[in-house]
């Protein structure tokens, strides 16, 4: 149990960029798009999304339920995330935090080399992942989200504070 990331040795622990900075049109974009649309919530991928929200395994629906509309320490989730051609159950951009919820499928043979290889290909923008089975979620639920509410704890930065009134 423990930590809840696939080991691929050294991961990006840089904090997630403040509202509204850094992630503006990139200079190299591709007709018009910025490298954000390059490569999230792609418009391809919305059918995929669509099918996997309807879809989704017990213990996914019961992770989300716990997770949206602000109802863990008041970060925003998203449901099916897209990342390039893959798409992250449960996904908080203000944080860069990814919350997978690891059916029976992700323990077939040969499924861990995918995991690893997307979660790679995840953790380059700089995303961090934390992984549950759905046994974990069944079974001891209260645990999974006290789990990802330290992550959230260890990763929320605050911004530069804000200035008093009279230094605007």
């Amino acid at each position: 149990k423990g930590d809840r990331r696939i080991p691929l040795g050294k991961h990006q622990e840089k904090p997630p960029p403040c509202e509204g900075g850094g992630w503006g049109r990139s200079k190299g974009r591709s007709k018009g798009r910025s490298k954000m649309t390059q490569f999230f919530n792609k418009t391809i991928e919305k059918e995929k999304r669509r099918q996997l929200r309807n879809n989704a395994p017990p213990a996914e629906a019961i992770v989300w339920s716990k997770l949206k509309g602000k109802r863990l320490l008041e970060y925003n989730f998203r449901r099916q995330y897209s990342v390039g051609p893959y798409v992250i159950d449960c996904y908080c951009p203000a944080l860069k935090l990814a919350v997978e919820i690891d059916g029976n499928s992700h323990f077939e043979e040969g499924a861990r080399d995918g995991d690893y290889s997307r979660q790679a290909f995840i953790e380059s923008f700089g995303i961090q992942f934390l992984r549950f089975t759905n046994e974990e979620v069944h079974n001891n639920l209260e645990g999974v989200l006290a789990a990802i509410a330290e992550v959230i704890q260890q990763r929320k930065t605050p911004c530069s504070p804000p200035l008093p009134r009279g230094d605007r």
